[in-house]
């Protein structure tokens, strides 16, 4: 039989907005409380043989915190049937599918020769607590942008539209101003007619004055048999696991394993790959039959990553965790603009990046996939320049330059109105900005979020007579400025925010002093207490700074994440009596939350009551945001039932 990719006639690519439905949790509400904590890194140490570029861009550009963003904890493990929008792209070898109101995510990626998927991924959308924000969903390739983690934007929508060229290519855009670091981000993504790849195009764009600590990485998850090889063009990598090292190594002799077949890991771990400068930017997930995904790119993206949950009992279950379920595993191959993950790197003033992926069935033959490395690199070389030649690679990234800035003409989706106040705030203070026509951020998008800011541009709150929204932020010294001038506890309390944020703490201590002396309604009155409360412990005056906590939640008995925070201060810092007297004065509907009864055991244990901690471990305990790499629950497990195996549902162990 003869079809038409035989014939030499092969029918036009197409793309289509469309939905589909999947069981997803329901992701709650933002979190109230402004992220002026710290962000909880992984501790790291560079051992030998780290190249001194590595160390160094490890040690910069760190953000303090991911403030003025919310968390994202307000989902429980509940799913429901979710009608998503969809844009499928579709052409005669592959079929590619995109969510631009989970963070743009390429969902699904079909090999329509095989009918394999090339990317892990599923009917049920779980969330879990491993992004900067908190919520994050295994599966698909997802795009990070601002600071080691998962993207602030990988839950939230973002702007889309479909581009039309002038050769009749149909572009999927999807745009966002990023928060964090205060750049401009947009994705382009096309499927040419004839095409065995799917190409994407980043843009990132700094209009700031100043440079920006830049970061970058692609992470594609892609389904993990017995029989999958990872491979990529590099002899040695940078190691590390959850004990926090950072090592050199072979990956293909690690402790006596070949670590690139993803399941002989035994531990949970990240492979850098140490590609050399002049190496075409590779990397290749070949299941048994040589089938799997090729991670190809321009030069600028120059890291390789291979990520495993290891094969111990608390990398299954974390899989387990992710999917809501038994099922299939996966690995992770990934591709970033710097050598490692601890690095950032500089983007200049006023500059724009831009490079090109392609994603593709690499088709590998199996017996040299699956043998010796150096046979191994050696053919998925030849078959990735088959597949997509670095020629290629570079027509597609001019190309991209040159609808860069084309306005989209059929709109998807719109994503936050962020980028809109950004817009106006700068126009405002005469600074640069982006060139807006192809990623327009529309004064329609403007919300309730951003209404108070807006009223502030326009110098509407000078006699103080309008509350801000309390649970919207921003960051920046021209809004200092402007709150200044704004009369009320409400300014003095955002005030306070912002200077906590840039880690002023005895200026927010100040601030808040001030802002409650002006007698804010309830909940700025709350927030205030609880942000003084922050500042004192982290300036070691720890009974007031409890003691601050405590009238926060007591100015606002229902508010479920001031009650979590101030348990989990109180027990770290050396007083489960007041914890538990905070625990007992909560609303029952607080009491039964998974996180509330955790803190509740582990206040418990560390108050001389280890048998009321065990029965409520054994009569079960479930916290939906449990962090990565979190071991609490296994620990408390252990210390109060230690003559016990800890049950499998409680073993979330990375070691």
């Amino acid at each position: 039989m003869t079809n038409a990719a035989d014939s030499g006639t092969l029918p036009a690519a197409t793309m289509t907005v469309t939905t589909i439905t999947l069981d997803v949790a329901e992701l709650g509400p933002d979190s109230p409380l402004p992220s002026v904590r710290p962000l909880l890194e992984p501790p790291y140490e560079v051992g030998d043989g780290i190249p001194a570029e590595i160390a160094a861009g490890a040690r910069w550009g760190k953000a303090p915190n991911i403030y003025p963003y919310a968390l994202q904890d307000g989902y429980t493990r509940a799913v429901g049937a979710t009608e998503l929008t969809a844009v499928v792209l579709d052409n005669t070898y592959l079929r590619a599918t995109f969510l631009p109101q989970l963070g743009g995510r390429l969902w699904r990626l079909t090999d329509k020769k095989t009918g394999k998927e090339l990317l892990h991924t599923g009917d049920r959308i779980q969330f879990a607590n491993l992004a900067l924000r908190n919520a994050w969903f295994a599966g698909g390739i997802e795009f990070n942008i601002g600071t080691r983690g998962h993207s602030p934007t990988t839950c939230s929508p973002l702007h889309a539209g479909i581009v039309r060229t002038p050769d009749g290519q149909d572009v999927l855009r999807m745009w966002e101003f990023d928060r964090l670091r205060e750049v401009v981000f947009q994705l382009d993504a096309w499927l040419p007619d004839d095409s065995p790849v799917l190409f994407t195009a980043v843009r990132v764009r700094n209009p700031n004055r100043h440079t920006v600590p830049m970061y970058w990485w692609t992470n594609a998850a892609v389904p993990q048999t017995p029989g999958t090889r990872v491979i990529a063009p590099a002899q040695e990598a940078y190691a590390t696991d959850y004990d926090g090292s950072l090592a050199r190594v072979r990956p293909t002799s690690v402790a006596g394993v070949d670590a690139t077949w993803p399941a002989r890991n035994t531990r949970a771990a990240d492979f850098f790959f140490d590609l050399a400068p002049d190496q075409r930017r590779w990397e290749v997930a070949a299941d048994d039959d040589g089938d799997g995904l090729a991670l190809v790119s321009s030069p600028r993206l120059r890291g390789r990553k291979l990520f495993v949950w290891g094969e111990s009992v608390g990398g299954r279950r974390w899989q387990e965790w992710l999917r809501g379920g038994p099922g299939s595993l996966y690995a992770e191959i990934q591709s970033g603009l710097a050598q490692t993950q601890f690095e950032h790197v500089p983007l200049p003033a006023g500059e724009s990046w831009q490079w090109v992926e392609a994603y593709g069935n690499a088709s590998l033959d199996p017996a040299p996939a699956h043998g010796s490395w150096e046979a191994a690199v050696a053919h998925g070389a030849a078959r990735i320049e088959e597949l997509v030649s670095e020629a290629a690679v570079s027509a597609a990234l001019d190309a991209a330059a040159r609808w860069a800035d084309l306005a989209p003409s059929q709109p998807v989706l719109a994503g936050s109105g962020w980028g809109a106040l950004e817009a106006r705030r700068r126009a405002r203070a005469g600074l640069p900005w982006i060139d807006q026509s192809g990623t327009p951020f529309a004064a329609s998008t403007l919300g309730p979020e951003q209404a108070p800011w807006v009223d502030l541009l326009a110098g509407g709150f000078g006699s103080g007579d309008r509350a801000f929204s309390a649970g919207s932020y921003v960051r920046g010294a021209d809004w200092s400025a402007l709150l200044a001038d704004v009369a009320g506890a409400d300014a003095l309390y955002h005030r306070a925010v912002q200077s906590h944020a840039d880690a002023d703490l005895g200026q927010a201590a100040g601030l808040y002093r001030r802002a409650l002396a002006a007698g804010p309604g309830p909940v700025t009155g709350a927030l205030a207490h609880r942000g003084l409360g922050l500042v004192l412990l982290a300036t070691g005056e720890t009974v007031p700074g409890l003691a601050e906590l405590r009238r926060a939640c007591q100015d606002a008995p229902t508010n479920r994440w001031l009650l979590v925070e101030a348990l989990d201060l109180a027990i770290g810092h050396g007083d489960p009596a007041g914890a538990l007297a905070l625990a007992d004065a909560a609303p029952e509907s607080l009491a039964g939350l998974g996180r509330v009864r955790f803190l509740v055991a582990l206040a418990h244990a560390r108050a001389g009551a280890p048998e009321v901690a065990a029965r409520m471990l054994r009569d079960g305990v479930e916290v939906p945001d449990l962090r990565e790499g979190e071991n609490s629950i296994t620990a408390l497990w252990r210390e109060v039932c230690p003559d016990e195996d800890v049950p499998g549902h409680y073993q979330f162990s990375m070691h």
